[in-house]
């Protein structure tokens, strides 16, 4: 395994961590000592295990290799999704009312660049620089069908179902955002190995 591999890897497990770590904080549970381990040093490590074990699978199957780099992209991703978009929340509120699906359009433009990137050179490894406007064109057309699938996911949740379970608001909302984002992560996944990306 390569060492950018490696360290990928454990940056993203720790920025997953992150969102466990708001969930636990938003309800109000206050971590003990072994539940901190996990979330700052067991998770990255398992994030780093599961990469290493992927690419011993992914020598005979490439299909498994870049799907586990493509989740990482993704799970790191997301994160930035959710934070974005809670950081656009509490900043308009501060000036003007803004609508979520707004505030949403911009964080998911903001994950899909950065899955884009670290899909183009770290997961499928495409360095070419030839045909680079049809590759944006294909990207295009791949990422506003994951805006729309993205969007209407998190839409249906947060308006039309609204909070289940018992659930408050604040936490629906971003269950809300982390399910859109999962659904729009598997359709970018085979948009981008089979149209984007594809050799």
């Amino acid at each position: 395994m390569r060492v950018t591999d490696a360290i990928f890897a454990l940056i993203a497990g720790r920025f997953i961590g992150f969102v466990l770590d708001d969930f636990f904080s938003e309800w109000g549970i206050t971590l003990p000592f072994y539940e901190v381990l996990v979330i700052w040093v067991i998770l990255p490590f398992f994030a780093l295990f599961c990469l290493w074990l992927a690419q011993l699978i992914g020598r005979r199957l490439l299909f498994v290799f870049q799907s586990a780099k493509h989740i990482l992209v993704g799970g790191f991703a997301t994160v930035i999704d959710l934070k974005v978009f809670e950081f656009l929340i509490w900043l308009f509120s501060l000036v003007i009312t803004i609508n979520p699906l707004v505030a949403k359009s911009i964080s998911f433009i903001i994950a899909t660049l950065i899955k884009y990137v670290g899909n183009k050179f770290w997961t499928f490894q495409k360095h070419e620089k030839e045909n680079i406007t049809q590759e944006a064109f294909k990207f295009l057309f791949v990422m506003s069908i994951g805006l729309l699938i993205d969007i209407s996911i998190f839409y249906y949740l947060s308006h039309v179902i609204g909070p289940q379970f018992l659930i408050s608001q604040t936490i629906w909302v971003k269950i809300s955002v982390l399910v859109a984002a999962v659904v729009a992560a598997i359709w970018n996944f085979l948009g981008d190995k089979f149209l984007v990306f594809k050799k």
